[in-house]
């Protein structure tokens, strides 16, 4: 049985990359996605926004990538999977965080969105 592990995610990054090297000298960078969902309701004027974080982890080429050319704001596509790292903190309990680890990664057009971009995804939205 073939399972599935694919995610395409795109947003624009939170802040600065964070890049570094293992103890074996490979290179990871890592970032975090801000992705904006805007919906609004039929018979509502008011336009909602959702927003959800990504973190995002790159290694090797990709990395050094990302570490020269992604910064705060730039809007991004990321093409990867899911990783669940666990751990146990310091008190004893079981940790857990879902990551996105890119395999591909696409700039997508402007880097933050001005109020007029922001208006015209209000305006594109689905109404449900």
């Amino acid at each position: 049985m073939n399972l599935m592990n694919n995610v395409i995610v795109e947003g624009h990054l939170v802040r600065d990359p964070e890049a570094g090297l293992t103890p074996k000298g490979t290179p990871f960078c890592r970032f975090s996605l801000a992705y904006n969902n805007y919906f609004k309701r039929k018979d509502e004027k008011e336009h909602n926004n959702d927003v959800s974080f990504f973190d995002v982890e790159v290694w090797s080429d990709l990395a050094e990538f990302s570490e020269k050319y992604l910064k705060k704001g730039k809007g991004i596509r990321i093409v990867g999977r899911l990783r669940q790292d666990r751990w146990t903190d310091e008190k004893g309990s079981n940790r857990s965080k879902i990551k996105i680890v890119g395999q591909q990664l696409d700039f997508i057009p402007g880097g933050r969105p001005t109020a007029s971009q922001e208006n015209k995804q209000k305006e594109a939205v689905q109404t449900y």
